[in-house]
Parts: C-alpha cells; structure tokens; sequence
C-alpha cells in the first residue's frame, strides 16, 4: 500500500481570468469532491487524506465559496459543473468518480447531465435537489434583505464566541452537535466580505426560495441507470431529510444507499472515517461508468421514445 498522504495541498489556477482554488492529494485513480453551501475544499481534509491512499483526490473551491474569486455572475448549478469541468481539463482530469455534498450533490447531479462522458461512478451525500423539503434556515435565509442581515450579524466576536460554544459541546460530549455548530462557525467566516456574502445569496437563491428547494433533479434520475450511483446520509440531518435519500434510491436502478449513524449534515466532518470507509467500499466494489456523447440518445430513448403528434385539421 502506497504511503500516507500528509498534505492536501492548496493549488491556484486562473480561468477565465477569475481565480480558482483547489485542493489535491494522493494518486491513482481521480476522485473529485464538491462541497457544499457555506463550505470549501478545506472542510473534506480528512476524509480526501484518507481516500488518498489509492486516489487522486481533487476538491476545488466553487466560485464564490472559499478562496476562489466571487465575481457578479452566475451562480446556477450549471455554472459550478462547466467551472469544475474546465478546471478538471486545465488539470488533466478527463474522467473522475463524482461526489457532492448537499448543494455539491446538486452540482454533480448536474455535471453529470452536462458531461456524462467525464463521469466514472457518481456519490450523493445529503444532497440537495432531490425533494422540496430544506431547513428553515436556509428558507429564512432566502427572503429578501438578508444581505443587510448578514452584514451586521457575521462579526469576528460572534463568530468565535459561535465556536467556542460548539468546541464546549463536544468536549460534554452534547451528541454530534459541537461539531456541527463549529462546521457553521467555520463556514460562515468567509461572509464577513461582502462579496462573499453576495456569491452565497446568489447561490442560495439560485436553488432555494421562502418555499423550500426550488431545483429539482427527480424527472431525470432515471438517467442514471448504467451509472454507480451511491447515495449516502447522515441519520441525524435536520437540514435535508432522510427521506430524500430514500426515494432517490429508489429512483435509480441499481444504485447503492448507506446511512451513518453518527452524523447530521455534514458526514465529512462529523464521521469522517465512516464516510470515507463508505467511499472507498463503493469504489472498490463497482466498475466505472461510461457513457459517451454518441450513448446519450439512446439512453433517453428508452424511457422516452418519440411519437408523432397529430394535429386536428
């Protein structure tokens, strides 16, 4: 077995003139992890240094998120595909097994549909765009004026009185909540610029309104029928519920489900080793995808073949 990845080392590349920020560790077969909302390539430390035993481990900052540059424009799903797409080519990537956490699974769900030929196994960890239902949280956070909210809420002191409350939970053991309260803490830091704060509001509304989660990518998984697909959950999500796990699973022919007991929202930081355990379980036990261009067709033909209208004369 190869030695121990040590370092998940930061890397900057400039595309389009915007820069990009990404994270990689480790060799052999390309792994590609997408955070989510509110979160960077930093927060899947731990569980790409353990993939990195056996994989080329790729995590970039989306645009807007982390370190990478928030300039005003789009910040639809499809626009976080086509930058990981181009990030991926300008890297030397051609195909990689997928995995998107929350938002991240919304986006990869949506790579997948924009690249299907680059796309060897897909993984969905509590993501979104698989049912309406969302925390009111992130509903509240939708509605208008919320920009001037955050802008007098996210202060250095609050933050770090935030994450001293989540480290003295952990330490009374109170559940898996420290962690979670942390992962916010550490998440929300990055909106004390304004821009960043915009980039989030412009991603946030781009899939989620007052009513709940407003893309939805159920019409299509039968989609990915010839594709590994591993759907995976935290028993505890308050955010996204199980259920949508459940039903996607059901959804897609052949695709694997998991759960993990000990973690909410945020598997990659509350179980790490579990989640990482799952990940390489599924990548071991199945064979990578394929699907060209010339497939894509036929694919859509079998669950939908055409038919001649007929109009009244």
């Amino acid at each position: 077995m190869p030695a121990p990845a040590s370092q998940f080392e930061e890397w900057q590349i400039t595309l389009h003139g915007r820069r990009v920020i990404y994270r990689i560790a480790g060799s052999g077969p390309p792994v590609v992890l997408i955070h989510g909302m509110l979160n960077s390539s930093s927060h899947w430390q731990s569980v790409a240094l353990d993939l990195a035993h056996e994989h080329t481990v790729v995590a970039p900052d989306l645009i807007g998120h982390g370190d990478s540059a928030a300039p005003r424009g789009d910040y639809s799903l499809g626009a976080h595909a086509a930058s990981i797409r181009d990030l991926l080519a300008a890297i030397g990537i051609d195909r990689a097994s997928i995995v998107g956490h929350s938002l991240g699974g919304g986006v990869a769900m949506q790579f997948f549909y924009q690249f299907p030929q680059r796309v060897e196994r897909l993984v969905l960890i509590s993501s979104g765009g698989l049912g309406h239902e969302v925390s009111p949280m992130l509903r509240t956070a939708a509605l208008p004026g919320t920009a001037a909210l955050l802008s007098l809420t996210i202060h250095p002191r609050v933050l770090s009185a935030l994450s001293d409350a989540g480290l003295r939970m952990r330490e009374r053991r109170v559940g898996g909540g420290g962690v979670y309260v942390q992962a916010i803490a550490r998440a929300l830091r990055p909106l004390e610029n304004a821009g960043a704060r915009q980039a989030f509001l412009h991603t946030l509304r781009s899939v989620i309104d007052v009513h709940g989660q407003r893309v939805s990518a159920t019409d299509r998984l039968y989609l990915l029928e010839t594709m590994p697909t591993l759907i995976v959950w935290g028993e505890r999500d308050h955010t996204i519920p199980l259920s949508h796990g459940r039903r996607a699973h059901e959804a897609i022919p052949h695709s694997f489900f998991r759960t993990l007991p000990a973690a909410a929202h945020f598997p990659h930081l509350e179980d790490p080793e579990g989640l990482a355990r799952v990940l390489r379980e599924f990548i071991q036990q199945t064979r990578p995808g394929h699907i060209e261009d010339a497939d894509w067709g036929s694919v859509l033909a079998r669950r939908s073949p055409p038919s001649r209208r007929h109009v009244a004369a």
